[in-house]
């Protein structure tokens, strides 16, 4: 059985203003398929130590945001690069960026 779920306009405008309420700052860097295009996220502390999640399905059906496995000390050429490949790729991608205070604030944010 398919679940419902939320266009990804919908998830990015939530996760836009649970951004703002934290304290933070969001923006859409590509836009994509607004009912079903894939989301990545660039999230930063502070604009510091990128980190790239995107929402992959869970055993009970749900889906949750995971973190991108990537090397220590990972270079903003690196990031770019890698964010610039996968959007040429997929042309329904959804990119956008969530600088957030501090790392609780980005957990309660990618877990609302």
């Amino acid at each position: 059985m398919i679940e419902p779920r939320l266009a990804s306009k919908i998830q990015i405008s939530s996760l836009i203003k649970l951004t703002e309420i934290a304290g933070g700052f969001a923006a859409v860097l590509k836009k994509g398929d607004p009912v079903s295009g894939a989301i990545l996220l660039v999230a930063r502390v502070r604009g510091k130590d990128p980190a790239i999640y995107e929402r992959f399905p869970t055993l009970d059906g749900t889906s949750e945001w995971q973190n991108f496995p990537q090397k220590s000390a990972v270079s903003e050429e690196d990031i770019n690069a890698g964010l610039e490949k996968r959007t040429d790729r997929d042309p329904d991608l959804w990119l956008i960026e969530l600088d957030v205070p501090d790392e609780k604030r980005l957990a309660e944010i990618l877990t609302d």
